[in-house]
C-alpha cells in the first residue's frame, strides 16, 4: 500500500522517499544494488589508487553522461528490484544539489527507488558541514560513510587529507543533527609510524563517536601512488609484519569489547547496522556500476567502464560507452564465490555451493577445507564453512586451499 501510495501521490515524490528510507530497517539483503562512482576529489590523497580527478569543471557534463549511462543499461539488471544505490568515489560530497537531483531523477524514472533500502553517500568530513547535510537530508540518502583514516594530525598531513581530526569529530555530529542515522567511519591502520599506542588512541576515538558501522583497512602501498614512490625511496617505512598483526588484533578486540559485530573481515557494525550494499557484494548480488572505472556483476558476466573521465563522457556522448566483459565460467564463479563468502561471519553456504555449483566443486571444497577444520581455522556451522578468530589472522591461506585451479 505504501509503495502504491508513492507511485500515484501527487505530491513531490523525494520527501516521501526520504520519509520510507528513514523508517525502514536494515536488516534485509539488498536484490539488486547500483553504484555510481563520482570521480572528483579537491587533492589527490597519496595512498588512494582510485580512479580520480581534480578537473571539476567538468562536472556538469559528466552529470549529464552519468544520468545518460543510467537510461542505456536500464535493462541491465534485467528488472530486478533496486534495494542499495551507493555513491563513491573520489569524493561524492564533491557535488550540489542539481547534480544528485538529476541523478535521483534518472533512478526513479528508470529504476525507481520505492523498493530501496539503503542509499550511501561517501563524504569527506570537511564537506559535511551543517548547511551541506541540511541539503543532503532533504534528499533520499540515509546513510553517510565518511573517510576519517586516523585521529592523528601529522598522519593525516602526511597522506595530505583536507580534515583534521576536530573537524571529523564535528562532522559526526552534524550528522546526528541532520537526522542521520546510520553513520559509518573508515580507519586505516598500519600507516608509517604508527605504533601500538596511536592505534589503540584512533579505535578509542573512534568508539566514542558512537557511529553505527566501521570500516578498517591495512595499508597497502599501491604501485603508482606517491606513498608507494615514498617507500620506493625509503622517505617512509613499512610497519613489520608483527605489528601488523598486532594492530589487527587490537581492532578486532575493541570493537567488539565496545558491541560491534564483526561481520566481515575488515567491517564491523551494530547489530542491524551492516552494509546492505557491501554485503551484496560478498553474497554475489547483482550490480549495476555507472561511471569511469565502475564494474557491474549479473552473475553470468563482469564488465568495467574505462577509467578515463574523458573517454568515458566521449563515448556515451556519442552513444558509444567504452567497457570491457569477462564471461564467468564455472570454475571462476567458484572461485569468486569463495573469497567473498569466506570473508563474512555468514561463511559459505554449503547448499547454496551444492546447488549451484554442483557436487564435484562442493566436495572440492568440503575435501580442500579439511585440514583448515581440524587444526580449528574453520568451523562447520548452521550447514556453513566459517573461519574462527585463529582463521581470520590466515585468511588469504585458507581461501587459496579452497580454490579451484583451472585445468
Amino acid at each position: 500500500l505504501i509503495v502504491t501510495g508513492v507511485q500515484t501521490c501527487a505530491l513531490p515524490i523525494y520527501p516521501i522517499i526520504v520519509l520510507l528510507l528513514h523508517l525502514q530497517n536494515s536488516n534485509s539483503i539488498a536484490m539488486a544494488g547500483i553504484y555510481l562512482h563520482i570521480p572528483f576529489c579537491k587533492t589527490r590523497c597519496i595512498y588512494c589508487d582510485f580512479y580520480s580527478t581534480t578537473r571539476s569543471e567538468l562536472i556538469t557534463r559528466y552529470i549529464h553522461a552519468l544520468c545518460n549511462e543510467l537510461e542505456m543499461r536500464k535493462e541491465y539488471l534485467k528488472e530486478e528490484k533496486i534495494e542499495t544505490v551507493y555513491f563513491g568515489g573520489g569524493t561524492p560530497s564533491q557535488l550540489g544539489e542539481e547534480d544528485f537531483q538529476q541523478i535521483f531523477k534518472a533512478i526513479q524514472k528508470h529504476y525507481g527507488l520505492e523498493d530501496c533500502r539503503e542509499i550511501t553517500l561517501e563524504a569527506n568530513p570537511d564537506d559535511l558541514s551543517q548547511e551541506y547535510l541540511k541539503m543532503l537530508s532533504s534528499l533520499p540518502f540515509n546513510r553517510i560513510s565518511m573517510g576519517i583514516q586516523t585521529f592523528n594530525e601529522k598522519t593525516l598531513q602526511l597522506l595530505k587529507r583536507r580534515h583534521t581530526a576536530p573537524q571529523a569529530i564535528a562532522a559526526v555530529e552534524h550528522c546526528r543533527k541532520a537526522g542521520f542515522q546510520n553513520i559509518s567511519i573508515d580507519l586505516i591502520y598500519g600507516l608509517p609510524g604508527e605504533t601500538a599506542e596511536s592505534w589503540k588512541y584512533d579505535l578509542k576515538q573512534a568508539i566514542a563517536l558512537n557511529v553505527e558501522h566501521i570500516s578498517a583497512y591495512h595499508l597497502i602501498y599501491e604501485e603508482g601512488t606517491p606513498m608507494y614512490n615514498m617507500l620506493q625511496q625509503h622517505r617512509i617505512s613499512e610497519v613489520d609484519e608483527e605489528s601488523s598483526v598486532g594492530f589487527f588484533s587490537e581492532l578486532i578486540d575493541q570493537l567488539t569489547t565496545a558491541g560491534y559485530e564483526h561481520y566481515e573481515i575488515s567491517n564491523f557494525s551494530r547489530p542491524g547496522y551492516h552494509s546492505q550494499h557491501n554485503t551484496a557484494y560478498w553474497k554475489n548480488i547483482p550490480y549495476l556500476g555507472c561511471g569511469p572505472s565502475a564494474h557491474s556483476f549479473n552473475r553470468q558476466e563482469r564488465e568495467w567502464n574505462i577509467a578515463s573521465l574523458n573517454d568515458y563522457i566521449n563515448g556515451i556522448e556519442n552513444g558509444k560507452r567504452i567497457y570491457e566483459t569477462e564471461d564467468l565460467n564455472t570454475v571462476t564463479r567458484y572461485n569468486e564465490f569463495i573469497i567473498t563468502s569466506l570473508r563474512t561471519c555468514w561463511g559459505i553456504p554449503l547448499a547454496k555451493l551444492k546447488e549451484e555449483f554442483g557436487t564435484g566443486l562442493w566436495q572440492y571444497c568440503l575435501d580442500s577445507a579439511a585440514l583448515s577444520l581440524k587444526n580449528g581455522k574453520l568451523i562447520e556451522k548452521d550447514n556453513a564453512l566459517r573461519l574462527t578468530r585463529e582463521g581470520i589472522f590466515i585468511s588469504d591461506s585458507i581461501m587459496s586451499d579452497l580454490l579451484k585451479i583451472e585445468e
